[in-house]
């Protein structure tokens, strides 16, 4: 393996066990803990099809007169994902994006969408982030998750863009939390089918091979730039530590309602 690559992994390896074992998930015990965090965890499936579109129009051809851009192999990944992650299939066979799919489920759970719905279309309308993250009140650890990520989209830098694609997103899910799902399918079929078979999804469509080609494409980008892999680094090291503090964010509403209804 890329030496590169290998410093990253040992680099990040605290802060990606920090999360894939975070108390959120062992904190979620029925529907309406599983809400909460649905409405925290919407903000990274949203900021992801962002991240992974402006990858699309740097690393791919997106305009007319076409001509080739880049390496084949890159952008044989970015449209494959591109295609997976927007055109997906829902339970019936119907097209959908796994961002609509993931709002299908929440309405499904009985999640609150108001925040997220709020931002989209606030934000589709006028541009302004701020604006759209006030408006909808978004929460603050959600706030600066969709912020870092479209700092480093709107750097223009597509080593680091690639960067957090490759190690701060797509395989941070843990089996604990897919069986706690399960489980909780088992129990109310009709309020979690639809979030069981999104993950179930995400985990077939983002497997062993997107990663290969996903860390191919960090170290074409970055080459041998040393430049580029501290940047790197520092990019995705900052990237978890968001996440992280995402799920602290959804952890501490849990234990709040928690608290409440015991007083």
């Amino acid at each position: 393996m890329n030496s590169h690559v290998t410093k990253i992994n040992n680099t990040i390896a605290p802060l990606r066990d920090a999360i894939v074992n975070h108390q959120v998930y062992s904190a979620i015990k029925d529907v309406e803990d599983l809400q909460t965090f649905m409405k925290y965890h919407i903000y990274a499936v949203w900021d992801f099809m962002s991240l992974l579109k402006s990858l699309q129009r740097n690393l791919t051809c997106t305009s007319v007169p076409w001509f080739p851009v880049g390496d084949a192999d890159t952008r044989f990944l970015i449209n494959e994902i591109v295609a997976g992650e927007e055109s997906d299939i829902d339970p019936e066979g119907n097209r959908k994006s796994h961002f609509e799919l993931y709002l299908e489920a929440m309405r499904q759970c009985g999640a609150d969408l108001s925040q997220i719905e709020t931002f989209t279309s606030v934000l589709q309308a006028t541009s302004d982030f701020e604006q759209a993250h006030r408006t909808s009140e978004t929460p603050a650890e959600a706030k600066a998750f969709v912020d870092f990520t479209f700092e480093i989209i709107n750097s223009g830098k597509n080593h680091l863009q690639s960067a957090i694609f490759t190690f701060g997103r797509e395989d941070l899910i843990p089996g604990m939390f897919i069986s706690l799902v399960n489980d909780m399918h088992r129990q109310f079929p009709d309020s979690v089918s639809i979030f069981k078979y999104y993950l179930e999804r995400h985990i077939e469509v983002d497997g062993d091979h997107h990663s290969h080609l996903a860390l191919d494409m960090t170290s074409k980008l970055c080459g041998d730039n040393e430049a580029f892999w501290d940047e790197a680094l520092e990019a995705t090291v900052t990237s978890l530590q968001k996440r992280l503090a995402l799920w602290d964010g959804a952890c501490r509403e849990i234990m709040l309602r928690k608290h409440a209804e015991v007083l």
